[in-house]
């Protein structure tokens, strides 16, 4: 029961890491590329979607780490896994902190009541979602040095 437990928060750790990659990686980049004001309007509709996940995301893997920390103290490699979970705190409040209310804003925008400066904002929730990409990357491979 206990290796289930260390594979599914591994996993679910593992795809939370790959869609958020993907975002700050991929799906930002595309939607940059598209004309006039396609690039808005794809945040915006991606705010909203993932933006209703998430939170659930986040706070479920912190979840599973707690468990496999507790469940599994004593065992090789519990200080990596409170080193993991120790990451996930950190990613949780980045994005309570400072990429929800910026998404919060920006989910809500159309072409006809954006602010000015909406680029500005954007640019600067990418920023703040590339270190919490890479704390969210850095939790996974503790996880899996875990496991090893």
């Amino acid at each position: 029961m206990f290796t289930a437990l260390e594979v599914v928060t591994t996993v679910v750790v593992g795809v939370m890491v790959g869609v958020e990659f993907s975002v700050a990686f991929v799906m930002n980049r595309i939607f940059n590329a598209l004309p006039e004001d396609s690039d808005q309007l794809g945040r915006s509709h991606g705010g909203r979607m993932l933006g209703a996940v998430m939170p659930f995301w986040y706070i479920g893997s912190l979840v599973l780490v707690a468990v496999w920390a507790v469940t599994g103290w004593g065992h090789d490699g519990a200080g990596l896994v409170v080193t993991a979970g120790s990451l996930l705190i950190v990613s949780v409040i980045m994005s309570i902190l400072l990429l929800v209310p910026i998404n919060d804003q920006g989910k809500t925008w159309t072409p006809e009541n954006r602010p000015e400066d909406w680029k500005e904002q954007m640019n600067r929730w990418d920023r703040f979602h590339y270190v919490r990409v890479a704390v969210i990357i850095a939790a996974f491979a503790f996880l899996v040095a875990a496991l090893a």
